[in-house]
């Protein structure tokens, strides 16, 4: 097992600080220059702005660029994690929550650099929960593979997704509008694809990865027809991302009213001339509201939008797919083994359809199910891997999740996927000769890879599938 150090020197990382005499290393962005803390072999740069802040005559507007700065801004910190009511899972909070939050991170291994591969995480929490600051998801471990990790928040709950006729009516930044947290996932992109060569990253070799709301985040990047031809990323890694339906089908239609209703009451009626100034007057904790994670996944009457298809920011995602309107680049797809909604629900069977879909296409594709369940999981194991478990793994991670408890099982079952994580970054296939071999899938009846729950690694076809004759 690492010793837990190297865990303590990952959790102090931001306050790290350096010898008089001794520059911190310095990158120069498109705003101006930023610095960097350096531990561990890795140089990380929190906190930098990708876009401006979402506040005042901003909330609900398309992100706009960010400011120019003058000197050298300190990139030791996490920048704001988006305004969310937070969740015990999968850690907590690293970061205090404002509607000042766009903001970028990115590790890469110390030293010169020149067209590093580059991963860019997309967190998960159901569109209202998440953060980029979530210690499990430091980049540190996969930058000492060789690659360069980046990272961004986007804006969540009512603040990422919301409608009003107001908004409608205002037709601000070119009609576009609701899909805000979309609309930043997208900024980010870009904004990547514009400075990750400052950083010593290849523009040209970018690999997206997300789990949960950040797989379908994914899959939004990979069909909406605001980055069709703009060639932002090279492949894709989709964990738990579903079947390509929304959270809760929705229109146009059905996001006014709930924002209306919000409207009203915070005391904005519904023909008030000055509606959409009131709206954005409203304090961000009561736009925040009650929203939970939890409440994403409940019935009943909904108070607040989850993302839905409209105009170029956000499309239907299976339908795409499925017409071949979609960025056909090498993918990574799977999902847990006690993942949402159990064996034929739209995260386990949806995995498995959309992976016959997208290799189906002539595009490179590798399916999964992660399985593997810590003896230190607060759940028990006949409950197989449940929702976000496979999280510490894919970023080597899990002594930082789990702690004391951390078995040598857990940590040499994070390194093998990490591995093969890195080498896709790295070459667009998974494997190398350090891992057992991960055959491409090819459909029905095809061979799929189990990171087993014994700590092995199976590649067979899917037990779970059923096939028409």
């Amino acid at each position: 097992m690492r010793k837990l150090t190297i865990t303590l020197g990952l959790l102090t990382l931001a306050s790290a600080g350096h010898a008089d005499d001794v520059l911190p290393p310095q990158v120069a962005v498109e705003q101006g220059k930023v610095s960097g803390v350096d531990a561990d072999g890795v140089t990380a740069f929190k906190g930098i702005p990708f876009a401006a802040p979402p506040v005042g005559d901003l909330r609900w507007r398309a992100p706009q660029p960010a400011a120019k700065w003058d000197g050298v801004r300190d990139g030791a910190a996490y920048g704001h994690d988006c305004m969310q009511n937070y969740n015990a899972v999968p850690l907590p909070p690293g970061s205090a929550p404002s509607e000042d939050c766009l903001y970028v991170n990115v590790w890469r291994p110390s030293g010169e650099a020149a067209k590093l591969p580059v991963l860019v995480w997309i967190y998960g929490g159901g569109f209202v929960n998440g953060s980029a600051s979530r210690l499990i998801y430091t980049g540190t471990r996969l930058a000492q593979q060789g690659v360069m990790v980046v990272s961004f928040n986007y804006r969540l709950g009512r603040f990422g997704t919301f409608a009003h006729p107001a908004l409608t009516r205002a037709k601000e930044d070119g009609g576009r509008f609701a899909n805000y947290g979309f609309m930043d996932q997208i900024a980010a992109m870009e904004w990547i694809k514009r400075n990750v060569a400052a950083f010593g990253g290849d523009p040209q070799n970018i690999t997206i990865m997300g789990e949960s709301a950040g797989g379908m985040s994914v899959h939004n990047l990979v069909t909406a027809p605001a980055t069709q031809g703009k060639d932002l990323f090279q492949r894709a890694v989709i964990m738990s991302g579903g079947s390509g339906s929304a959270i809760k089908a929705s229109t146009l239609k059905d996001a006014e009213a709930i924002g209306l209703a919000f409207g009203k009451a915070e005391g904005v009626a519904a023909n008030d001339p000055q509606a959409l100034a009131k709206l954005r007057a409203i304090p961000a904790r009561s736009v925040t509201g009650d929203i939970k994670l939890g409440t994403v996944l409940t019935g009943g009457p909904r108070t607040f939008s989850s993302p839905f298809p409209l105009g170029d920011a956000a499309t239907d995602v299976a339908a795409a797919y499925k017409a071949g309107r979609f960025a056909k680049v090498p993918t990574i797809i799977g999902a847990t083994s006690g993942d949402l909604g159990g064996r034929d629900g739209m995260m386990i069977a949806g995995a498995r359809d959309l992976a016959g879909t997208i290799a189906g296409q002539g595009v490179p594709t590798w399916y999964y199910r992660f399985s593997y369940v810590s003896d230190a999981a607060v759940t028990p194991k006949s409950d197989g891997a449940i929702h976000a478990d496979d999280l510490p793994y894919f970023f080597d991670t899990v002594d930082i999740k789990y702690g004391a408890k951390t078995r040598p099982a857990d940590q040499a079952m994070g390194h093998t996927i990490a591995t093969y994580i890195a080498n896709f970054v790295k070459t667009g296939n998974p494997n190398g000769q350090t891992v057992p071999q991960w055959p491409g899938y090819a459909g029905a009846g095809g061979q799929m890879m189990d990171f087993a729950a014994d700590g092995t690694t199976r590649v067979a076809a899917d037990p779970w599938a059923t096939f028409a004759p």
